[in-house]
C-alpha cells in the first residue's frame, strides 16, 4: 500500500511553517491514503512541562499588550471605531493577502522548475531562489526606492530615451513588490520540499487512468503541495502584517506604522497597545483561515517499499522560457539589491570604511544569532513533538502561542520584554535579547521541527519502545536524530532573521553593541546610503553562509 511519507533523508529543508495535523482523506490512485500519527494517551510529563513553560514565555508580549490596554480603559474603545483605524486594518489586510497570492503564484513554478524538470542548472537555479531571503527587507525596500523610484537609477538611465517620470513607486504598490520579492523564498522552500518528498507512484498511478500531465498535477500533486503552499504563504501573510521598515520606507499606512507613531510620536503606548491588540486578533484569523486550507494531514509513510525520486520532466521547447522566468525571479530579488547596494559602496570607497567598527559589527549579529538559534531550537522541540506526536487542545494551544509571537510587530515584542527586564537585573543584557529575539522566531524552528516529526512513522518509536527504552529515550535516541535535518533547517532560518532583526535589537541591544542591522538603520535614517552599503553587503554576506550550506547539503541529499 501507498501512502505519503518519504523516506526518512528526504525530511529536509522546510523552514519555520506551522506544523501539519490529521484527517482523513479519500485516497488518490490505486491504494493510497493518508494515515493518521497521533498517540494514543496523554503526553508524558518531560514533554508536557517544558511545552508549556515555553508557551508562558511566548506569550509575556500579549500579556504586556492587556495590561497596557487595560490602563487606557475606555479610550481603547473609541480608538478601535476610529474610521482611520478601519482604514488602517483594511490596508494591512488587503497587503498580507496581496502578498501570500502574489508569492504563492510566483513561487510554486519555480518550485516545480528546479525540482521536477530537466531545466539546465537547476539546482544553481534552486540556491539563488532562496537567497533574497538573506535580504532584510528593509535593505530591499532602500533598493527599491533607489532603482525604480521618480528620481531612481532608471529613471537616470531613462532620461537619454525621453522618459522624464517613472510611476510613482511609493504607497500600496511599491510595498506589495518589495515585500513579494522577498518573502517568495518562504513558499518556495516548502514547497519544493514537499515535492521532493511525494512519492512519483501516486501521479504515476493517476497517469495510467488516463489522466493528462495538467490534470494530474491539479488533481493528485497539488493537493499533497497545500500543506507546504498555506504554511510558506502564512509566513509571507505574517512577515508583512509584522514588518516596520517596508511600509515605513514606502509611506503605505499599515498597522505596524500607526504603532509606531503612537509609540514614538505621541508616546502614548496605552493606545499603541490596543492597536497591537488587533493585529494580533487580525493574525489570529490568519492562523485559523491557514489551518482549514492546508487540512490536518500526516504525510508518513506506512506501507512497505522505498520512495524513490520522480524522473524529470522534459521541456523542450518551453526550456527558453523557463530560463527567462528563473532570471527574471533571480534579477529583480537578488540581483537589483545587490546591484544598487554595489553602486553605493563603490561611491563610497573614497569616504574611508571603517573596518574595526564593521568586523565588530558582524561579529555582535553572528553571536546573538548564534544564542538565539539555539535557544529557539531548544524551546521549541517539546511544543512540536507535544503537537506533533500527542495532539490535544494543550499542544495546539502551545503552538499557536508560539506563532503569534511571530505575528507580534517586533517592536511591540521589544517594548514587552522592555518593561519585564527594567524589573530584573537582565535589563540591556545580551540574555534578555536572545530571549526576545527567540520567542519572535519560535514559529521558524516549531514549524521545520513539527513537519519532520510528522514525516517519521511512529512505529519506529513503537519498535525502541518494544525494545526496552522508554518513551523519553526512544525519542532521544530515534526520533530526534531522525528529524535533524528539520531541526538544523529550522536554526538555520532563526539564526538568519535574528541577524536581520531591527526593532527588537535597537531597543534591547545592550549599551556598544552594535549590530550590522543597527548600522544600516542608523546610515539610512541619516540618508547616508554609500554608509549603509558597506553593512548591507557584508550582512548579506554572513547570511548566505547558513543558506548556501543547506543548498550544498540539500544537492548531496538528492
Amino acid at each position: 500500500m501507498l501512502t505519503l511519507r518519504p523516506r526518512a533523508a528526504r525530511a529536509t529543508i522546510l523552514p519555520g511553517l506551522p506544523g501539519l495535523g490529521r484527517e482523513e482523506t479519500r485516497a488518490l490512485g490505486a491504494g493510497a491514503s493518508l494515515r493518521p500519527s497521533r498517540r494514543r494517551g496523554g503526553p508524558p510529563v518531560a514533554i508536557l512541562v517544558p511545552a508549556v513553560l515555553v508557551g508562558l514565555v511566548a506569550a509575556l508580549p500579549l500579556l504586556y499588550l492587556l495590561m497596557r490596554a487595560v490602563e487606557a480603559g475606555g479610550g481603547v474603545w473609541d480608538l478601535l471605531v476610529r474610521p482611520r483605524t478601519a482604514r488602517v486594518l483594511a490596508n494591512t489586510a488587503l497587503l498580507a493577502t496581496a502578498v501570500a497570492g502574489a508569492t504563492t503564484l510566483l513561487a510554486v513554478p519555480l518550485a516545480w522548475l528546479t525540482t521536477r524538470t530537466d531545466l539546465p542548472g537547476r539546482r544553481v537555479w534552486a540556491t539563488a531562489a532562496a537567497l533574497p531571503l538573506v535580504i532584510p527587507s528593509y535593505v530591499g525596500a532602500l533598493a527599491v526606492v533607489a532603482a525604480l523610484g521618480p528620481r531612481g537609477m532608471f529613471q537616470g538611465w531613462l532620461e537619454r530615451f525621453g522618459v522624464e517620470k517613472l510611476p510613482a513607486i511609493y504607497g500600496f504598490w511599491g510595498a506589495w513588490l518589495t515585500l513579494t520579492l522577498f518573502t517568495y523564498p518562504y513558499v518556495f522552500l516548502a514547497v519544493r520540499t514537499a515535492l521532493r518528498g511525494l512519492d512519483p507512484a501516486l501521479e504515476e498511478a493517476a497517469r495510467c487512468l488516463n489522466r493528462g500531465p495538467w490534470r494530474t498535477f491539479v488533481s493528485c500533486t497539488l493537493p499533497q503541495l497545500r500543506p507546504a503552499i498555506a504554511a510558506g504563504a502564512l509566513l509571507a501573510a505574517l512577515y508583512s502584517v509584522g514588518d516596520f521598515g517596508v511600509v515605513t520606507l514606502l509611506r503605505f499606512d499599515a498597522f505596524t506604522r500607526a504603532i509606531y507613531v503612537q509609540y514614538g510620536s505621541v508616546f502614548n503606548r496605552a493606545s499603541a497597545s490596543a492597536l497591537a491588540l488587533l493585529l494580533v486578533l487580525f493574525a489570529a484569523a490568519l492562523l485559523l483561515a491557514e489551518a482549514r486550507v492546508r487540512g490536518r494531514a500526516s504525510f508518513h509513510r506506512v506501507g512497505g517499499g522505498a520512495a524513490r525520486p520522480a524522473r524529470p520532466v522534459p521541456l523542450g521547447r518551453w526550456r527558453l522560457p523557463a530560463l527567462a522566468y528563473c532570471a527574471g525571479v533571480v534579477g529583480l530579488a537578488l540581483g537589483l539589491p545587490l546591484a544598487v547596494l554595489g553602486y553605493w559602496f563603490v561611491r563610497s570607497l573614497g569616504q574611508g570604511i571603517d573596518v574595526a567598527e564593521l568586523g565588530a559589527a558582524a561579529l555582535h549579529s553572528v553571536t546573538l544569532g548564534g544564542w538565539t538559534a539555539a535557544t529557539a531550537t531548544l524551546a521549541a522541540l517539546p511544543v512540536a513533538l507535544l503537537a506533533a506526536r500527542h495532539g490535544g487542545r494543550v499542544g495546539a494551544l502551545a503552538e499557536r502561542v508560539g506563532f503569534l509571537g511571530y505575528a507580534l510587530p517586533g517592536i511591540v515584542v521589544a517594548l514587552a520584554f522592555v518593561a519585564i527586564g527594567v524589573r530584573t537585573p537582565f535589563h540591556q543584557t545580551l540574555p534578555l535579547l536572545v530571549v526576545a529575539c527567540a520567542v519572535r522566531f519560535l514559529p521558524q524552528a516549531i514549524g521545520a521541527t513539527r513537519l519532520s516529526l510528522l514525516q517519521i512513522g511512529p512505529r519506529l518509536e513503537e519498535a525502541a519502545r518494544s525494545l526496552g527504552r522508554s518513551q523519553a529515550g526512544a525519542v532521544r535516541s530515534v526520533t530526534v536524530p531522525l528529524a535533524r535535518p528539520g531541526v538544523l533547517t529550522g536554526a538555520a532560518l532563526v539564526l538568519l532573521t535574528t541577524m536581520k532583526e531591527l526593532p527588537t535589537t535597537l531597543l534591547l541591544s545592550p549599551t556598544g553593541y552594535d549590530t550590522l542591522a543597527t548600522e544600516i538603520w542608523t546610515a539610512a535614517g541619516d540618508a547616508a546610503y554609500g554608509a549603509a552599503a558597506a553593512p548591507a553587503l557584508l550582512l548579506i554576506a554572513v547570511s548566505a553562509l547558513p543558506t548556501l550550506l543547506l543548498a550544498a547539503r540539500d544537492r548531496a541529499e538528492g
